[in-house]
């Protein structure tokens, strides 16, 4: 009894001992790749930012360093707008009497200069508002005469006063009826002295005001054209200006004589004006008009035309780095600085073989305005001071996307 009591006890024992050393391993086991795991996460976190060059590598990427310097760099901001020409240089023909288009020679984009014969308006009431204007002439010459000799009359009191007045407004009736239709046939187009020499005219000529183009025709031959209907448009492109959208919030920028560079659509040649006029009147859409004048002036261009443009609002003095030294990955910018962690006695280290590795680390910064080679830049604390690569920057960014690819496929 006592010998199986023993055996039992110790079965027991056993039992217990057992599942303890399998807990502890139970808990080893889990607890160590959790570790490992981590390091590892950690490890892969410290390389994605970080680039190691052996010598060979830095040589060949041609790897300079630089310093935060501080530049004079324009102030900036960006707008959008229209090429347009002053109201004077635009001009719409129109007739101020309905009429026939009888005859034109005007194709759109023609030249044509001021004076030319550019259409011929006919209309069979031209010639009664001429037979109108020649009967009340002929009619006030009888009145003028008679009031002359009802005045003589009347100072010797031979007629009645009555008759003397009725004389007076028959004159003066005449008088504003002539007045009235020569003042209709010069501003229909017709030529007075033709009709007083007694040459009935049924059609009007139209003549350019303006040097220009033509950009819009909106008539053909034939066709009955209303005082209210606009026959063609003619454009004077010598002087077109940049006429610019700027948002209200850039607004306090804005300064007489600013310098403005521009592009065109499909262009890629900067053109240069300056602000001329700033608008008094902020739209619907938060917006001020903005008119520049172009330093240069190109026959070629046409009203209407779209353009981008970057208005200067002067110089500061900023930090800055060259354009070559900022890379752009996954649309934030970066630069490489010299990696001076704690672990690392040096930029430098040794293997034990002697080769040396150079490290760099991947900086996210900010970046402001940017002129001749040069960006403002915005940075991290600390990075100022720092050892920056102003060239061979995207040689580094190229290497760490190859690591990164390959510790994926790993």
């Amino acid at each position: 009894m006592d010998f199986k009591m023993k055996t039992i006890q110790g079965m027991k024992f056993s039992i217990i001992v057992f599942a303890a050393i399998s807990l502890f391993a139970s808990c080893g086991s889990s607890g160590k790749p959790s570790n490992i795991e981590s390091k590892e996460e950690e490890k892969y976190e410290e390389e994605g930012s970080e680039v190691i060059l052996t010598e060979a590598q830095f040589k060949t990427a041609g790897i300079s360093f630089g310093v935060i310097e501080s530049k004079q760099i324009s102030g900036t901001f960006k707008a959008n707008g229209v090429l347009d020409v002053p109201p004077q240089n635009k001009v719409s023909i129109s007739v101020a009497m309905g009429g026939f288009l009888k005859q034109t020679s005007l194709l759109e984009g023609k030249r044509v200069r001021k004076g030319e014969m550019i259409a011929v308006i006919e209309n069979p009431e031209y010639v009664g508002m001429q037979q109108d204007y020649l009967e009340a002439k002929s009619q006030l010459e009888y009145a003028k005469a008679d009031y002359g000799r009802q005045q003589e009359l009347g100072k010797e009191n031979i007629n009645a006063q009555k008759t003397l007045q009725q004389s007076k407004a028959s004159f003066q009736t005449l008088s504003a009826k002539v007045n009235g239709l020569k003042e209709k046939i010069k501003v229909s187009g017709l030529s007075l002295t033709a009709v007083e020499n007694g040459n009935i005219q049924s059609s009007i000529n139209i003549y350019s005001p303006i040097n220009g183009f033509v950009t819009e025709i909106n008539a053909n031959i034939g066709k009955f054209v209303n005082p209210t209907d606009v026959l063609f448009e003619i454009v004077d492109t010598e002087h077109l200006h940049a006429e610019l959208t700027v948002f209200e919030k850039d607004v306090p920028k804005l300064e007489i004589g600013q310098k403005v560079r521009f592009t065109l659509a499909n262009e890629t040649t900067e053109r240069i004006a300056k602000v001329y006029l700033i608008g008094r009147e902020i739209g619907a859409d938060r917006t001020v008009r903005i008119h520049c004048h172009i330093e240069k002036e190109d026959i070629h261009l046409l009203p209407g035309m779209y353009l981008k443009a970057v208005v200067e609002t002067g110089q500061m003095q900023v930090p800055a780095l060259p354009d070559e030294a900022i890379v752009d990955y996954q649309g934030q910018k970066y630069i490489f600085v010299a990696s001076d962690r704690k672990e690392k006695t040096d930029t430098i280290n040794r293997k034990e073989g002697g080769e040396s590795e150079y490290h760099f680390e991947m900086i996210a910064i900010q970046l402001g305005n940017s002129d001749v080679g040069y960006a403002e830049v915005i940075l991290p604390e600390g990075v100022d001071k720092a050892k920056i690569v102003v060239k061979g920057a995207y040689s580094l960014l190229s290497k760490m996307k190859n690591s990164e690819e390959e510790g994926e496929h790993h």
